[in-house]
C-alpha cells in the first residue's frame, strides 16, 4: 500500500535499494525539471564533488548511486535517481534528493510528485508496481528554482524517508554550494541556510 507522505513526515524503508522518481506534468511554459542526488556524511557536507549525482555526472564512482534519465510515463516526464543502501558506507549518513528547474521556477512547474519505490534486484519492475511512497512536492513562493524534495537516511541499522520540499530561489547552485559542491563561477561555499543565496541557476 502506498504511503502519502505530508512536508516533514518520513517512514521507514525495508528495501536495500530505492528508485526515486520525479514526476510532473509538461507544457507550453513549463520548465523542464532535473532530478539529482547529494551524497551527505556527517558533518551534512559532501566529501568530494563526485558527491553529486545529476545529468552532468550521472554515476556516483561506487556505482550506487545512478542518475537515470527522462522517459514519458503517460502525460507526465520523470527523472529517476537510484540508490542502493547495502553498500554505502557508514560514511554516508543521508542521500539528499532534489530538484531543479532548467530556465523557469517550480511556480510554473505542474503536478510535481515524488514517488519511491523498491529498487532491489527483487523488486517488481516499476511499471508494474505500487510505489511505496508518493509525496506531492509545493513550493511555498513559486519562486524557488531548486528543492530538496526529500532525504534518505540511516537511523540505527536501516534506512528511513523523509519528505522535506525545502526550496532554493538561488537554484541549484545555490542548493549545491551550501552542502559543500565547488561551483565553477567562484560562488562563496557558505551560501546561508535560507536558500537566499544570489547565485543564479
Amino acid at each position: 500500500m502506498t504511503q502519502a507522505m505530508l512536508k516533514g513526515s518520513n517512514i521507514p524503508l525495508e528495501a536495500t535499494a530505492i528508485r526515486a522518481v520525479l514526476r510532473w506534468t509538461p507544457g507550453t511554459g513549463v520548465p523542464d525539471v532535473d532530478a539529482s542526488a547529494l551524497l551527505l556524511g556527517t558533518d551534512d557536507r559532501v566529501r568530494s564533488d563526485e558527491d553529486f549525482v545529476f545529468y552532468n555526472q550521472p554515476h556516483h564512482p561506487s556505482g550506487l548511486v545512478r542518475h537515470l534519465p527522462k522517459k514519458p510515463v503517460q502525460d507526465a516526464l520523470t527523472d529517476t535517481i537510484e540508490a542502493e543502501f547495502s553498500g554505502l558506507g557508514p560514511e554516508v549518513r543521508r542521500v539528499v534528493l532534489a530538484a531543479s528547474a532548467d530556465g523557469g521556477t517550480f511556480g510554473q512547474v505542474r503536478d510535481l510528485s515524488l514517488l519511491l519505490y523498491d529498487a532491489s534486484s527483487d523488486a517488481p519492475d516499476t511499471t508494474d508496481a505500487e510505489p511505496i511512497a508518493i509525496f506531492a512536492v509545493l513550493p511555498e513562493t513559486g519562486k524557488e528554482a531548486a528543492l530538496i524534495c526529500g532525504e534518505l537516511y540511516r537511523r540505527g541499522d536501516g534506512w528511513k524517508f523523509r519528505a522535506l520540499g525545502q526550496g532554493y530561489e538561488s537554484g541549484l547552485v545555490g542548493l549545491a554550494t551550501e552542502y559543500g559542491i565547488s561551483v565553477e563561477d567562484g560562488e562563496d561555499e557558505d551560501a546561508p541556510d535560507d536558500g537566499s543565496a544570489a547565485a543564479e541557476p
